[in-house]
């Protein structure tokens, strides 16, 4: 989160703290509100499934703090000279599908014309002050759980070459358009201070950010990670986004990739759309909170822990 000037004002909760994407201002002890906006452009070519994909991306950052949405703002990038309004209407019915899922309203929102179409929203939403999750709240001996597969970048790449099966692009569709509401109840419940969404920087990216901020060391499992149907076949194949490589090259300093070889390593760094949360919890707790989010849907796992450090990632 970047500032064109210094904002003096105890109530703005600012910074790394308060998540990669999202502004926090207290309106009372027990209550904030959170900001957040983001936008995509398509990643499948079913204008209401883009629709209800890029919705689930805009509001996963309310969750990933522990927060509720409340209401949004449709943001349209249109080639009004290409595309038609009944196909914009279809996409922003698809975020309306999201909206109602997630229990929040969209109330309005604002068009461009734009040679390549996006779409998005900036939501609104509440969340109390001492329960909030961020991603500098992880601490040492803690297990990491992360409540979706890893892949969506690498699938989403081989659906636009027309290289991925009907069903794994359908699992792929499945993960983007769930929602991270529950598993941000789950981890609040049990008292997690350290949690972020998995998106464009990859699981890498995100939690080597986390792990900077919050001055542990994570050491990933890579056996125990889920990834979606293909994926891996996918990668081997070449079906790497060029966001993924960059994504490596950020972390690379700092990460000790063991004995996996680039494909692997690769998959980790996978930039990813609609993503699930990673965040650390008790050791003791984490295998209940694993079937509390399979329970509810998830395809979730522990994939790791933290240790005493200064922000280093290793995959083993």
């Amino acid at each position: 989160m970047r500032h064109l000037a210094p904002i003096h004002d105890e109530n703005l909760l600012v910074g790394t703290e308060t998540g990669d994407d999202a502004a926090v201002y207290r309106i009372a002890d027990d209550r904030a509100i959170v900001l957040t906006a983001d936008f995509i452009t398509p990643v499948v070519d079913d204008a209401r499934t883009w629709g209800r994909v890029a919705a689930a991306n805009s509001v996963s950052d309310v969750y990933a703090m522990g927060g509720r949405p409340l209401i949004a703002l449709n943001l349209v990038g249109w080639n009004v000279d290409e595309l038609s309004t009944e196909l914009l209407g279809d996409v922003m019915a698809g975020g309306n599908d999201i909206a109602a899922e997630g229990g929040f309203f969209v109330v309005g929102g604002h068009t461009i014309d734009d040679p390549e179409p996006k779409y998005g929203m900036c939501v609104v939403g509440e969340v109390d002050p001492a329960k909030m999750m961020t991603n500098a709240g992880l601490k040492p001996n803690q297990a990491l759980v992360l409540t979706k597969p890893l892949g969506v970048g690498v699938v989403t790449t081989a659906i636009k070459n027309g290289a991925a099966s009907a069903d794994v692009a359908a699992a792929a569709v499945a993960s983007m358009t769930k929602l991270n509401a529950q598993a941000s109840v789950i981890a609040v419940a049990a008292g997690t201070t350290g949690c972020t969404d998995v998106t464009g920087f990859g699981l890498l990216g995100h939690l080597g950010r986390m792990a900077l901020e919050s001055g542990v060391d994570v050491t990933i499992d890579v056996e125990a990670t889920p990834f979606l149907p293909g994926a891996k076949d996918l990668a081997a194949d070449g079906m790497i986004p060029g966001g993924t490589r960059r994504n490596l090259g950020w972390i690379e300093d700092r990460l000790d990739a063991g004995v996996h070889d680039e494909t692997t390593v690769l998959l980790f760094a996978d930039a990813q759309t609609s993503g699930g949360l990673i965040f650390g919890v008790d050791p003791a707790v984490a295998d209940g909170v694993v079937v509390d989010l399979l329970a509810s849907g998830h395809t979730a796992a522990v994939v790791g822990s933290t240790s005493v450090g200064n922000g280093g990632l290793a995959l083993r």
